[in-house]
């Protein structure tokens, strides 16, 4: 009995002690969670700006949200759209508010009002175009995320066999195949994420622990994911550091992606003490980030304070001394101040900020009710705004027949656009004015669309000789370099296709490719071919944008290549003892060599580019 009360004593773990671990281990896994959701979301990671759409009008919301359906993948929109989205809702909810208001000032009925807009229309198609695209993007990730988990599981598979099959000879290199292939796969459902990297990562070191045969490979391993470790370790401690814990806590998950998807394991009498300090350094951070919320939760009583006394104040403005036009939209511009210093103040849970709405909307009530009452008696900026009308009006109806094209259609635009901007006429005559208006700017825009249609017809009919032609390339006897340039300067000379059409470029690279790969060229000239023949097209088309991307990708294929070679030339300094015919040597010098062949052709492909004239 004394012997294990002895043995109790030498090893003690406290109630405190416990609980600590308990703690740690709680932090981590928390964060390990947020990475596997993060892990589904990579390809939303990119940050578009952020552009101050509460300041924009309505016209511009909608050439926003058109720009961003065009410009970018719909997975990177959420954010971009739902700030769109609020800023749009909240100036038509005041456009419509005011158009009710003349409404019923006029003297009409609420059950009779309509109010009908070009701009309501083209948003509404905007915004079902980006949910419908949404939806089938998230549709094929889910179904890319299973095969993607089905993948590695059979690469667990392979693992699994090499340890209990492998032979010395080759296990090594099979194994890092194992770590190229699984490196290579892309994001798995958050749900399956840390068992199956936890499930690797014990196959990995199983094979580690059991890897005498080449012990020089394991060794330089370890020590090289030792120091990677060790550097994450020093980086996450540096977090600690940072004011914005929203900002260290995005990075402390990337950490804990770098940790686990391109860091292998280290030795074994190292592993518990690396992953301690990484724990460590990880509570640290989670529990910083926890007790910030703790302390915003505090501030919404504060909160509340300075909006019920922006209401207060609101309530208690003064319009008695408003006898003009101008003078109330001072008062308005003033009041809408007040207003966007409500909302700037910051959103409240649902559950504190009714009561105080209530007030804030009771206090915007009174200030509406005098500005209505003014309004309504208000008639001579109507009778202004009937002769601004009609000078458009008669802009408008003699230039319908215009066939200046460029000229008339800007001008045009620019008239609808004013005629938006101005306000009511009496009512007796709105509805004549709007239809000569109408009707010209129809009459006109139905003879540009009609030019187009026929432009169209062009354009068809270069689409349907492109396809002729590409089925005769397929045909054709093609055995040298001039052989390829002719039919290059063919396609060009038929034309540019629409945007609509790009496509069939495509169609025609491949069957120059499958000539190409017929040809008695070396790789280079075969690779360089190809390349100029994808970028000529793009220079016929003058799509700066495609060139400007494809410079891009190619300078930044150049530093990965630049990056990767001297990884390998670093790797050469820790084997100090090996002689230049030792294998490992030979085929690390090899795919040094290999590297800068790659260099030499990402940079000939630059240099192509940075030769032309765009």
């Amino acid at each position: 009995m004394l012997e294990n009360n002895e043995e109790k004593v030498e090893n003690p773990i406290t109630e405190e002690q416990n609980n600590a671990s308990k703690e740690t281990e709680n932090a981590v896994n928390e964060v390990e969670n947020e990475v596997a959701s993060e892990s589904e979301k990579a390809d939303e990671k990119h940050e578009i700006p952020m552009l101050d759409y509460a300041s924009m009008e309505l016209e511009k919301l909608v050439d926003e949200l058109k720009k961003l359906l065009k410009d970018h993948p719909v997975q990177q929109l959420k954010s971009n759209v739902d700030a769109l989205k609020t800023a749009f809702n909240s100036k038509f909810g005041v456009l419509l508010a005011s158009k009710k208001e003349a409404f019923l000032a006029e003297g009409g009925n609420s059950i009779d009002f309509q109010f009908s807009s070009p701009v309501k229309t083209e948003y509404n198609k905007l915004l079902g175009e980006y949910k419908t695209r949404r939806d089938a993007y998230y549709s094929q990730l889910e179904k890319q995320l299973k095969e993607n988990l089905e993948r590695r599981n059979n690469l667990i598979e392979e693992l699994k066999n090499l340890i209990e099959n492998a032979d010395p000879k080759t296990m090594y290199n099979d194994f890092q195949e194992i770590q190229n292939r699984w490196k290579s796969i892309g994001p798995v459902p958050k749900t399956k994420y840390n068992d199956t990297w936890r499930t690797y990562h014990h196959h990995v070191e199983r094979f580690y622990d059991l890897l005498h045969l080449n012990k020089d490979f394991r060794e330089l391993d370890f020590k090289h994911n030792l120091e990677e470790k060790l550097g994450l370790i020093e980086r996450a401690e540096a977090l600690n550091d940072i004011e914005d814990v929203n900002v260290a806590f995005k990075e402390l998950q990337e950490l804990h992606r770098l940790w686990k998807e391109e860091v292998g394991p280290v030795a074994k009498e190292n592993r518990e003490e690396v992953w301690g300090k990484f724990s460590e350094a990880t509570k640290k951070i989670h529990d910083k980030r926890h007790q910030y919320f703790r302390e915003l939760k505090s501030k919404y009583q504060e909160m509340i304070d300075i909006k019920l006394a922006v209401a207060a104040e609101i309530k208690a403005y003064d319009t008695s001394k408003n006898k003009t036009h101008n003078d109330w939209q001072k008062s308005i511009v003033e009041i809408e101040k007040l207003r966007k210093k409500y909302f700037d103040i910051g959103k409240l849970p649902y559950s504190k900020s009714e009561a105080v709405w209530q007030e804030f909307k009771a206090a915007t009530k009174k200030f509406n009710t005098a500005k209505n009452a003014f309004y309504k008696n208000e008639k001579s900026a109507q009778n202004d705004n009937l002769k601004r009308k009609m000078e458009l009006v008669e802009l408008a109806e003699s230039l319908k027949d215009s066939e200046d094209w460029n000229e008339t259609t800007n001008t045009m635009k620019r008239i609808q656009s004013d005629w938006k901007k101005i306000g009511h006429v009496p009512r007796k005559f709105s509805d004549d004015i709007w239809k000569r208006f109408k009707n010209a700017c129809n009459h006109y825009f139905d003879r540009l669309h009609a030019l187009k249609n026929e432009q169209n017809k062009e354009q068809l009919a270069t689409v349907e000789a492109k396809k002729d032609y590409i089925e005769q390339v397929k045909s054709q006897d093609i055995k040298t370099e001039e052989d390829v340039e002719r039919v290059l300067g063919e396609w060009r000379d038929l034309g540019a296709l629409p945007r609509n059409a790009r496509h069939l470029d495509e169609k025609f690279n491949k069957a120059m490719d499958a000539h190409l790969e017929k040809l008695d060229l070396n790789r280079v000239d075969v690779e360089m071919m190809k390349f100029k023949n994808v970028v000529d097209s793009y220079l016929s088309q003058e799509d700066y944008r495609k060139l400007d991307s494809e410079q891009f990708f190619i300078r930044k294929k150049i530093d990965e290549t630049v990056r990767e070679m001297q990884q390998l030339e670093n790797n050469l300094s820790f084997i100090s003892n090996a002689t230049e015919d030792n294998p490992l040597v030979q085929n690390v010098r090899k795919g040094i060599q290999e590297f800068k062949d790659q260099l030499d052709l990402w940079q000939e492909k630059l240099d192509y580019l940075k030769r032309l004239d765009y």
